[in-house]
């Protein structure tokens, strides 16, 4: 098993999810419209998952000796809410297809609790992905 390879890819997901997790909770109280307040909510329960997936994926990368990033990527800073929304959808897309690709990477490693774990946090972000396009419907 090749633990670098696998921490590298663990840490691209971590330095997203801590993006989406201040993108999120930053868009929750920065919500303006007739809809804001649900949206709000909503906004701030999602940045709470992903906070808890940066967390494992931290803790996952520290067992397997690697050094957990607390680097985020780039945070997008809308201000309409429709457009946060896109944004938000757009960046969970992009999670799904990762993390397709490392439970592929722990799987052909043989790391099976990496990909169990990753199989958690694809459940969670398909239905995040979900969650934003009944928003934009």
């Amino acid at each position: 098993m090749d633990n670098k390879k696998i921490c590298d890819a663990l840490n691209k997901a971590r330095s997203r999810e801590l993006a989406v997790t201040v993108q999120y909770m930053r868009q929750h109280y920065m919500a303006e419209g007739l809809a804001s307040a649900q949206v709000a909510d909503i906004l701030k329960d999602i940045a709470k998952t992903e906070m808890k997936h940066a967390e494992s994926l931290g803790e996952r990368i520290t067992y397997l000796g690697g050094t957990a990033t607390t680097k985020p990527d780039p945070i997008k800073t809308a201000t309409d809410l429709k457009q946060m929304i896109k944004d938000d959808l757009e960046a969970e897309n992009e999670a799904v297809a990762m993390y397709r690709d490392i439970i592929k990477l722990c799987a052909d490693e043989g790391d099976v609790t990496s990909r169990r774990m990753m199989e958690e946090l694809l459940e969670d972000e398909e239905e995040h992905v979900d969650q934003f396009q009944k928003l934009l419907a």
